[in-house]
């Protein structure tokens, strides 16, 4: 993430030690923050930082195709630091979610695609996670 920041296009991103901070907790992470959480991860480093500053900061990153702004959680945004294609298994109870690193080969008939060009797809899978499901069994046997 921080190489990729040096070559930042046109309109350049000033690197002032906040944004280093976001920049430095979405390296490598793989839970799909939402900005809040990005907010929650950097506030105790930096105290007066608004959630503004991360918001902002997540949707420049956007704009400049180094996060993925994920449409999975309806109650809120939540970005994917790896913008290379992949796909997704979700997990219904808890929301959690885990990059899945496989081509899916989907073809469409004429008639599906329509006038349009595929240029890429996205899976999305969905069920219960392990953690998820030893809790539903351990209620299950409480009640």
């Amino acid at each position: 993430m921080k190489k990729k920041l040096n070559v930042s296009g046109k309109k350049r991103m000033k690197l002032t030690p906040q944004r280093m901070a976001i920049f430095e907790y979405l390296d490598g992470n793989r839970s799909h923050p939402s900005a809040n959480d990005v907010y929650k991860a950097v506030i105790e480093r930096f105290p007066t930082m608004s959630f503004a500053t991360v918001y902002n900061t997540m949707d420049m990153l956007k704009t400049k195709g180094m996060v993925l702004e994920l449409s999975i959680d309806p109650d809120k945004k939540r970005f994917d630091p790896n913008p290379v294609p992949h796909h997704h298994l979700i997990c219904v109870h808890c929301k959690k979610i885990v990059d899945v690193h496989r081509d899916f080969s989907l073809d469409l008939s004429e008639e599906e695609r329509g006038d349009y060009e595929i240029i890429g797809n996205h899976v999305d899978f969905y069920g219960v996670c392990k953690t998820c499901s030893k809790k539903d069994r351990k209620e299950e046997r409480e009640k």
